[in-house]
């Protein structure tokens, strides 16, 4: 049988891995079966766009989290855990690192598989631009256990704040009241992370205070940072886009502070370029990303200079017709556009859908067909207050701004889009009926 190997359980690769899964665990029309095997570091899938919900506590990942061994049960493909450290395409094998217990214990040893036809799909990670003191004293929100971090110190600063609020001022550890939040939180970068990430905060306080986890005000004692180098949050959108962002995020009281770039990151503090200093009881950096390392070690395979694969329009790498590559980082040429295929969550999905058909060309040596990137807008979640974006092309014939309640909406129907290509629609409607139920007896935020 031919062997199709995704290394990056991501949401192009899960995707593409269960339905190649379906389709060839029995024979086909044509009387064809593959083996496709799903590679990835991590035990469980979480849809990244969800992270900052994460890192704020409004969202417990346990409970949308996805087994990919489960997956792969359900749906005809085989999953191996590991990270890709080596590929030799003569031979057209790849190796797989040692897995490790929490204990540092050893779990697999080095392993290599075989393949036919390799799709990498290994998505980017956080990048610090070489910013002193960002990867020591900055928290990113690329994994699970990332943004869990970052919401158990929230919580513990809280708590801290609270008691320090509460001590009598002679005695030296109390303060007084001052025009100064007792508590303030940096985002670095205005993309979409930060500003989603920034909302979810504001909410975070609010509910803490409610559940009597701290009494501070949520709005006056947490003070809430977005720190942007260019001269407008959200700088990949519409102008428009970003406008109305800023004026909501105004409103939940975020301090913006754009035409800033980050100079240093120290504890408790932040230093600009125009030698401002920020004061930062936690900082998240949210500035970037890049391609992982591995990408540029994979037996001469070429990369451009953000590290990512250079692909032709059939997601081919340029130099090997049998190593395909898609989302984050993947290079992928956007006829018409001066820059390539944006690394959207939507651009994984519709080269996952492309690739399905391609593979299956590639299968009865018929042409590959070429991807073509539809832009369909984008939406930002302001979390429980709001939502804004855009909407394009196919879905409304031009171009929308959209907001509140509606954008809010469509927000969330992406990932239930997600789940759909998972599970099926049928499924789909069953897990957001569960979903809710489980919202029922459950707080906002997660309190532990």
């Amino acid at each position: 049988m031919h062997r199709f190997i995704v290394v990056g359980g991501g949401a192009g690769g899960l995707e593409l891995a269960t339905r190649l899964g379906d389709r060839y665990r029995h024979k086909n029309k044509a009387g064809t079966r593959a083996q496709v095997t799903l590679v990835d570091r991590n035990p469980t899938h979480i849809w990244k766009p969800l992270l900052h919900e994460v890192a704020a506590g409004s969202m417990d990942p346990f409970t949308q989290e996805l087994e990919y061994a489960a997956q792969a049960r359900w749906h005809g493909f085989e999953f191996q855990q590991g990270e890709l450290t080596g590929l030799d395409r003569a031979n057209r094998r790849l190796t797989l690192g040692t897995v490790l217990d929490d204990d540092g214990a050893e779990l697999l040893p080095e392993r290599q598989l075989e393949y036919d036809t390799l799709i990498i799909a290994i998505g980017s990670t956080t990048a610090f631009f070489g910013v002193k003191g960002a990867p020591e004293f900055s928290l990113a929100l690329d994994t699970v256990s990332q943004a869990e971090r970052f919401r158990k110190r929230l919580i513990a600063a809280c708590m801290r704040a609270e008691h320090q609020a509460h001590e009598p001022v002679e005695s030296g550890v109390g303060t007084s009241p001052s025009s100064e939040p007792r508590i303030q939180v940096a985002i670095v970068g205005g993309g979409a992370t930060g500003v989603e990430l920034s909302a979810e905060l504001r909410n975070t306080a609010q509910v803490l205070s409610a559940y009597g986890l701290h009494k501070l005000d949520p709005r006056h004692d947490v003070g809430i940072v977005l720190i942007e180098a260019g001269p407008r949050i959200l700088p990949a959108l519409q102008e428009r886009v970003s406008t109305a962002t800023a004026e909501l995020l105004t409103k939940l009281g975020v301090k913006l502070m754009t035409s800033e770039t980050v100079a240093e990151v120290a504890p408790g503090i932040i230093r600009t370029a125009s030698g401002k200093t920020v004061r930062a009881d936690l900082t998240v950096w949210a500035a970037g990303i890049k391609a992982p390392a591995i990408l540029s070690q994979l037996d001469g395979l070429p990369v451009n200079r953000l590290g990512q694969l250079n692909v032709r329009r059939t997601l081919q790498t340029e130099i090997d017709d049998n190593v395909f590559a898609l989302g984050d980082c993947a290079a992928c040429p956007w006829p018409g556009n001066e820059k390539n295929v944006p690394p959207r969550a939507q651009a994984a999905h519709q080269q996952a859908s492309f690739l399905l058909k391609a593979l299956a060309a590639r299968l009865e040596n018929r042409p590959l067909p070429e991807f073509t990137y539809r832009d369909f807008g984008s939406l930002v979640s302001l979390g429980h207050f709001s939502a804004v974006g855009n909407l394009m092309g196919g879905v409304i014939g031009g171009n929308m701004l959209i907001e509140g309640l509606f954008a809010r909406f469509m927000y969330m129907s992406l990932y239930r889009l997600h789940i759909a290509a998972l599970h099926g629609y049928a499924r789909m409607v069953l897990d957001t009926f569960a979903h809710w139920l489980r919202r029922t007896t459950l707080p906002r935020v997660k309190l532990h």
